[in-house]
Order: structure tokens, then C-alpha cells, then sequence
């Protein structure tokens, strides 16, 4: 989709772009939360379009069919195989082989609650030696868009508390299903 249409798309359902990524940075994994819809998708496809940018997506392998296999493919899906160690593997060698390439990573893992985060994301940035975009929706404030760049450290315990805190004031479309909701946030401290 063109960047002109998918600005109309957003600025008609109300919403705004916020941020974008700089241009010393061409490799990158985007950390997309929250995720709590399959609308999700929709609106961070559109503000990827809306700043001109195409990202791929990772997805199990199992969900590469004909004929679905060819649509997610041409929207950058990319197939994965799940199993330990090899996604990261894979992205590694997929970010080694790239001059450019943008990958979003749904943290959360599934749309429904999960109380902890998937630490793919992040081992596949350490891998990679690539950064991290904090990308975000806040259906609140019908806004999204691309945050701060984050190198991280190996201290996951540390990062986690800087990643997290960024992302406890955004809103999911389904509160209830997010992790970081203030709701949620009390009964992970029980």
C-alpha cells in the first residue's frame, strides 16, 4: 500500500503516526505491543505504510498453506519453525544475509493475556547485534508509531524494567489482555 493512501486510511478512522525511524538505522527488530487483536496487524500495517517503511513478521511455519501461504508471504511474513533456538538461528542469518531489513516481533506472543513476555525478541537482537525499536498502538489516543531506538545490554532483568516501563501507558483494544494494563499490572505483583 502506498504511504498517500494509507495516511487517508488512518487520518479518516482518526488516527496518527507518531515517530519514525532514523535513517543511520537499517536493521532493526520492532517491538510491537501491545497486541491484543487481530485489528492489531491491520493498524501497524498501515502506519508502517503511513512512514513509507515495509516491515516483515514472523509466523509459525504451520500457518504457511495453500493458498493463505502466498498472501502472507506478499504482506512479509516470514515462516518460522518454533522449536528451541531456531528462530533465533534463522533471524540471525536472515539479518547477516540484509543490507536493510525491519522485523516486528509481537512480544506477547498470542493475542490473549500472557503475564510474560516472549524473550525472543530480545535474544534475537542480542544474536543479531541488531537494535530495537519500541513500536507501538494506543487505542486510547488512536495513535501508534515508532518510539526510541534501545540497544540492548545482556542484562535482560534490567532492560525488561526500561522496555516495560515505556509500554505501561499504552492501551490495548482489549485492556483486559494486556499484561501492562494497570488492572493486570497489580495481579502480577501478587
Amino acid at each position: 500500500m502506498n504511504s498517500s493512501l494509507a495516511k487517508f486510511i488512518l487520518k479518516l478512522t482518526g488516527w496518527r503516526v507518531e515517530g519514525t525511524l532514523p535513517d543511520t538505522i537499517k536493521r532493526v527488530i520492532v517491538v510491537m505491543a501491545p497486541h491484543t487483536s487481530n485489528w492489531d496487524f491491520v493498524m501497524g500495517w498501515l502506519g508502517f505504510s503511513a512512514l513509507g517503511l515495509k516491515s516483515r513478521y514472523l509466523i509459525k511455519k504451520e500457518a504457511f498453506f495453500f493458498p493463505v501461504a502466498y498472501f502472507i508471504r506478499k504482506l512479509g511474513g516470514i515462516p518460522v519453525d518454533r522449536g528451541k533456538n531456531k528462530v533465533i538461528l534463522q533471524i540471525g542469518e536472515l539479518f547477516r544475509d540484509s543490507d536493510k531489513l525491519i522485523i516486528t516481533v509481537t512480544p506477547e506472543g498470542t493475542r490473549s493475556l500472557n503475564f510474560t513476555w516472549k524473550k525472543g525478541f530480545y535474544l534475537i537482537a542480542q544474536h543479531a547485534r541488531v537494535p530495537l525499536v519500541f513500536g507501538y498502538l494506543d487505542y486510547k489516543s488512536k495513535s501508534g508509531g515508532l518510539g526510541p531506538v534501545f540497544y540492548v545490554t545482556g542484562d535482560y532483568e534490567k532492560d525488561m524494567e526500561v522496555i516495560e516501563s515505556f509500554y505501561k501507558e499504552k492501551s490495548a483494544l482489549y485492556p483486559e489482555k494486556y499484561n501492562l494494563s494497570p488492572e493486570n499490572l497489580k495481579k502480577r505483583k501478587v
